[in-house]
């Protein structure tokens, strides 16, 4: 390729990406926000029963062993608590995790596929000692496990 070829592909391709800018900054082509629909007041909610609410429609579970969560009994860092919930349950549709002490308890929502695997990890937050709880929707009903957790520093609050 030539001087003159490189040049001209160079002042093609600027004049096309300064044509793009000019009509980004005009609000020509504003980008679009590309959410899923997510229950926003559920993840709002001050407390454990609200925010389930928010999510299925209901605050009341049935407490079940069947639900394993594995955290650690005393976290040293609240900033970075691992945890991870898994269940043998049958056609688990939701998988919901609250954390009763912190500001807003509603940590996250997993929603399951048919085929996946009820076994889910994540490091979440906590502003001081409380609950953690796992509520799993299989086959229409809800069930619920917890387990107490010892923030020692480094939460939310402090």
């Amino acid at each position: 390729m030539n001087t003159d070829m490189k040049r001209r592909v160079f002042l093609r391709g600027s004049l096309a990406a300064g044509t793009v800018a000019v009509a980004a900054g005009a609000g020509l082509l504003a980008p679009q926000a590309v959410l899923a629909a997510w229950p926003e007041k559920a993840f709002m909610a001050k407390a454990p029963e609200e925010a389930l609410s928010g999510v299925f429609g209901s605050g009341q579970s049935a407490a079940s062993d069947q639900i394993k969560i594995k955290a650690p009994d005393i976290a040293e860092n609240g900033a970075v608590v691992p945890i991870t919930i898994s269940t043998d349950m049958a056609k688990v549709e939701t998988i919901a995790l609250l954390s009763t002490a912190n500001n807003a308890p509603l940590v996250a929502l997993f929603n399951m596929g048919e085929s996946a695997a009820a076994d889910v990890s994540i490091r979440i937050k906590m502003g001081k000692t409380g609950d953690v709880v796992a509520v799993v929707k299989a086959d229409g009903k809800l069930h619920s496990n917890r387990k107490s957790v010892k923030v020692t520093i480094g939460g939310c609050g402090g």
